[in-house]
Parts: C-alpha cells; sequence; structure tokens
C-alpha cells in the first residue's frame, strides 16, 4: 500500500511540474478551443457554447419582440414644373417631364389585419407608398386616413401572417424608464437604439396642433420618424416623430407621441373615417402677470379665457372672458396645451363639468362640448 502511495504522489508531483513549465513558457496550449490551421496561420477557435440567458440589462428580449412589426416605408410623388405646360419654356428648355419625388420614413403593425401606425408627414401627398417588412416582403399600402392635428397617419396593407407589435400604457412612464428607437434611419435598414425617458408632456414645440410628446435621448434620426419606441418588455409607448437638432442628426433630444393619443386616433379613423374632438368655441391664453393685471385676477393657476364664440357652447353655458378655467372633467388644467387636449379629449354632445374661477370665486359649470371644426391644413416638416 504505501508503495502505492509513493507511485501516485510521484505521478501527480511530474504532472504539476509539466503544468507549471508548459503554462510558463506556452500559455497558448492551455487556452480552451480547438486549434485548427488555415492558410498556414494557426487559429484557436471557442467551442460551441449552449444557449444562455441574455446578460444582466439586457434589452435584447424586448428588441426581438417588437423589431418585426417595424417596418420601412418608402413613398414617391410626381413633381412637375410650374412652367411645364409654358410653351415658351419648353422651346428653350425643353420638356422636363415629370420628376418622382422619394420619401423614406418608418411605421408599426399594429392589427394582424394589417393597420400600420405612422407619421402624417412621412405619407402626406404621396403616389405610391411601399412597405418593407423585416421577412423582406413587400406591400403596396394605401392610406386610411390622416389626422395632420397630431401628425399620424394609418395604412393598410394585405399580407398574410403579420407580426404584430403589442400596446403598451403610455400614462405609465415616468422620466428615466428606459426605451428603445426603432426604425429605418437614413435607409441604411432597421436599427434599435436605447436610452431613457427624458421629459413627459412637451408641448408649445410648434410642431402639431395637440402637443403631448415624450421626450426620449434615444437616438432618432431621419427616416426614424414612424417607427416605434418601445418599452423594456417591447410594447409600444410611442410613434416617433421629431427631433431637436441643429445638424440634421440626432442630438439627443427626441419626441414621440404617445400610444394612448395615437389608439385614439386609430380608433376614430378606423371606425368613423376621421378623428372627432371637442370643441367649446373660446379662446384660450397663458395666464401672464400682464393678462391678469387686465382682468382683474389674483390667482396664477389655470388658463384664462380672452374671447368667447357667440352662441357657441362655452357662450351658452355661462362662460365669459376673464374666467380661468382651473378643471376639465376633474383634470388640473396648467396651461393651454393641457386645455386644448382635455377638452378635443370630450365626446361631442356630452355634458362635462369645468371648474371655472371668477373675481375670487369658483365654481362648476357644466358645458355640452361640440364637434371641433376642421383645422385648417398646414405644411410638415420633414
Amino acid at each position: 500500500m504505501k508503495r502505492f502511495w509513493l507511485l501516485f504522489s510521484q505521478i501527480v508531483t511530474v504532472l504539476l511540474a509539466v503544468y507549471f513549465v508548459v503554462a510558463t513558457l506556452q500559455p497558448h496550449w492551455l487556452q480552451r478551443g480547438a486549434a485548427r490551421s488555415v492558410a498556414g496561420i494557426s487559429l484557436i477557435e471557442a467551442p460551441p457554447s449552449p444557449a444562455v440567458e441574455p446578460a444582466p440589462g439586457s434589452l435584447s428580449a424586448a428588441a426581438r419582440k417588437a423589431s418585426p412589426a417595424v417596418v420601412s416605408i418608402n413613398t414617391s410623388k410626381t413633381a412637375r414644373s410650374p412652367r411645364s405646360n409654358d410653351p415658351w419654356f419648353e422651346f428653350f428648355f425643353g420638356d422636363q417631364g415629370n420628376q418622382a419625388q422619394v420619401g423614406l420614413g418608418s411605421g408599426v403593425i399594429v392589427s394582424p389585419d394589417g393597420f400600420i401606425l405612422t407619421n402624417n408627414h412621412v405619407v402626406e401627398g404621396a403616389d405610391e407608398i411601399e412597405v418593407t417588412l423585416t421577412d423582406s416582403r413587400h406591400a403596396q399600402a394605401k392610406i386610411i386616413g390622416t389626422d395632420p392635428d397630431t401628425d399620424l397617419a394609418i395604412l393598410k396593407i394585405d399580407l398574410d401572417k403579420l407580426p404584430v407589435i403589442v400596446l403598451g400604457n403610455s400614462d405609465q412612464l415616468a422620466v428615466g424608464d428606459r426605451v428603445l428607437a426603432i426604425g429605418n434611419p437614413f435607409g441604411v435598414g432597421q436599427t434599435v437604439t436605447s436610452g431613457i425617458v427624458s421629459a413627459l408632456g412637451r408641448s408649445q414645440l410648434g410642431i402639431n396642433t395637440f402637443e403631448n410628446f415624450i421626450q426620449t435621448d434615444a437616438a432618432i434620426n431621419p427616416g426614424n420618424s414612424g417607427g416605434a419606441l418601445v418599452d423594456v418588455n417591447g410594447n409600444l409607448m410611442g410613434i416617433n416623430t421629431a427631433i431637436y437638432s441643429r445638424s440634421g442628426g440626432s442630438m439627443g433630444i427626441g419626441f414621440a407621441i404617445p400610444v394612448s393619443v395615437a389608439r385614439l386616433v386609430l380608433d376614430g379613423i378606423v371606425k368613423d373615417g376621421q378623428v372627432t374632438r371637442g370643441w367649446i368655441g373660446a379662446e384660450p391664453n397663458e395666464l401672464s402677470p400682464e393678462l391678469a393685471e387686465t382682468f382683474g385676477v389674483k390667482t396664477s393657476e389655470g388658463v384664462i379665457i380672452t374671447g368667447v364664440l357667440q352662441d357657441g357652447p362655452a357662450a351658452q353655458a355661462g362662460i365669459r372672458p376673464g374666467d380661468i378655467i382651473v378643471k376639465v372633467a376633474d383634470k388640473p388644467i396648467r396651461n393651454v396645451s393641457e386645455l386644448l387636449s382635455s377638452v378635443a379629449a370630450l365626446r361631442p354632445g356630452v355634458q362635462t363639468t369645468f371648474v371655472v374661477r371668477r373675481s375670487d370665486k369658483e365654481s362648476e359649470i357644466s358645458i355640452t362640448p361640440g364637434k371641433r371644426p376642421p383645422t385648417p391644413r398646414r405644411m410638415q416638416q420633414r
């Protein structure tokens, strides 16, 4: 028995000595992986590893879930010279013909029936709209309806087995939440960028009539318009629509239309062919010190009414210039944008309670909103 243990200890000692010599002089011999020779060059390859869970903090699962439903949109429209019918112009310069203008954007498939959410400015004035899916399928899309007031449009394609994004709850977003922006910037192909929610309720930017933007620092570039802003679970939080930039590229300030707004537009257009909004026929203004002094107002909260349309819903309910609207349907009003959005969300013909401050007294006034007249169309910045 002693002889056996002596032999065993000698073998172990020799093996350890060999290991230390190799580790010191030829450490690459001990690297894991198979070595093979390619064109006379010795390479070491890692062995096949089994599938593992994503690294902690990885957003790959959210990207895999949402990306198939984000499509690329290519548009074209014919631009004809305003002097193309002038015979003298044609004599000197020849027939210029029609020149096709192309546009690029993104969209999000929100229904197995083929409905796609995108920006109005992506498809505005387009003669042809081609949608490309991530699986390389192509389809011609038709416009179901547009809403320039929110810069949203609804398209439809006829394809089978469409990937569909899951709609999230944008009202539960908080500043600091991580988000992904998915789209087709510059036409290089689908791209995913990440960031956080930088701010909520951004308004008074002069982009749309109704503004309630999610601000994010996820990189958004030209071509991302109409693409998806998703949370860490891959659920749709907003439609990317604009960036603040001095160079034309991302500077870390992007804006997305909340999915709560997009869903109202989608439901209205699909069901009624248009978006129906509430209207009370009053002209609101921010409660500045000058206006407060002019109307003898002693409060700094709410929105002041500086004009009332004769025989409009507000006038019929007793609203007068100088009144301060503090709440609409129990929702506090802090600025003109919030008042416009709150009134627009009301159902025409359904009586709603407004909290109004007049002089030093607050009172509740019931107003039955009417249907908001169409807003004159204006050029949208691409």
